[in-house]
């Protein structure tokens, strides 16, 4: 089912938020009509998450090859609805016809049943030039595409039976909106890793930018899904969200965790990330120097500008009826704490610096975090689990 939302929260994408949940009384009868049992990767366990819930509201599926073509070459479905990247299920099992009512199976859990409704062979070096601006393996996308997803893509509708079970409790499109106040801005905030200082001062201070409403909130937003192979574990990442929202206990900020993974492509992720975040009730969506972006790890060079998402996600913010929030460039100063870049620099004040590699070999040797760089329960978090 699906319904049109008229609260004073921003529409989805599309204008109705999909639930393609069956009710208790049809599971039965649904989960018995199918033909045969198929385990979910991990990423397509996200996906078909996300397309039961609504958080890739209006598809009421995974894409047919049309809608893939499509958007593959212009971001945008057959319908000219924006869409960022492609949503299908993969599989090497030549056996899967058009027609076949598929179980979609996750960890001994029934999540859902699947119409096969078409079934084709992707061109996946074309999809990675469309999606991710290159073929090179070593953008971790192309890698994935090429070296994990079968040899087949799948498209048809879904009927959801159990939502997985996680260390990360994924609120709904729906339970998130309940959540948030009408009538007023919602700033999204995206990350997958753990919140540091900078991060707080950022997605807080968004809340003073000209365009967001005096009592508008943040919905710290962190993807829980897969993602690249040295970020922290996702068990210990959410441990420290969790600890940070309870030392923080600020009214203006909402948590929330995401079923998604990660492809770590740019402007087209940027795109995904505001279409999400737009069914899940946020009107503005921080935009970070170089979001979502990767670097080769042959050469160190990065795939994507540092501007380019923002750009790509600025240009389509308007027609996705949403606005962007540029990612301020904050440093720690001596005599001022957390200014810009731009303003230290004018000033002459004195930087204090801390790699991400210096941060973690403190962590590991023991040594005393500066509060100024990290907060003291996710560092408490983070040294535990080391």
């Amino acid at each position: 089912m699906s319904a049109t939302l008229t609260t004073g929260l921003i529409a989805p994408h599309g204008g109705s938020l999909v639930d393609l949940m069956v009710t208790e009384g049809q599971r039965e009868a649904v989960r018995a009509s199918a033909d045969r049992r198929v385990e979910c990767s991990d990423r397509n366990a996200c996906d078909v998450e996300l397309l039961v819930v609504g958080g890739f509201s209006p598809l009421r599926g995974f894409m047919h090859q049309e809608d893939y073509d499509a958007v593959v070459a212009t971001n945008r479905t057959t319908s000219g609805l924006l869409f960022g990247l492609p949503i299908v299920f993969d599989t090497d099992d030549e056996s899967i016809a058009i027609g076949d009512r598929l179980l979609l199976t996750y960890h001994g859990q029934e999540l859902a049943v699947f119409t096969v409704e078409s079934k084709w062979e992707p061109d996946k070096a074309r999809e990675a030039q469309g999606c991710y601006g290159t073929t090179s393996i070593e953008h971790p996308a192309v890698r994935m595409i090429s070296g994990e997803r079968g040899r087949f893509y799948l498209g048809g509708q879904l009927q959801g039976l159990e939502l997985p079970r996680r260390v990360f409790p994924c609120k709904t499109p729906a339970e998130v909106r309940a959540t948030l106040p009408e009538g007023q801005s919602v700033v999204a905030f995206q990350c997958r890793n753990p919140i540091h200082r900078a991060h707080y001062e950022l997605f807080t201070r968004a809340l003073d930018a000209g365009n967001v409403s005096a009592q508008g909130v943040v919905l710290v937003h962190p993807t829980c899904g897969p993602t690249q192979d040295d970020d922290i574990a996702g068990a210990v990442r959410f441990q420290t969200y969790e600890r940070l929202a309870a030392e923080v206990d600020n009214p203006r900020i909402r948590w929330a965790y995401l079923p998604y993974s990660m492809h770590m492509a740019g402007p087209r992720e940027a795109l995904q990330h505001m279409i999400i975040r737009k069914n899940y009730g946020c009107t503005h969506f921080i935009i970070g120097r170089d979001m979502a972006g990767c670097k080769s790890s042959l050469t160190g060079e990065d795939f994507y500008g540092p501007y380019q998402a923002q750009d790509f996600a600025r240009d389509n913010a308007t027609e996705l009826g949403m606005e962007t929030v540029p990612s301020l460039n904050l440093v720690y100063t001596e005599e001022e704490g957390y200014v810009t870049a731009e303003h230290a620099e004018a000033r002459g004040l004195h930087v204090k610096k801390l790699s991400g590699t210096q941060f973690r070999q403190m962590l590991r040797g023991g040594e005393e975090i500066p509060e100024w760089f990290a907060f003291r329960s996710v560092v408490e978090v983070l040294r535990a689990a080391a």
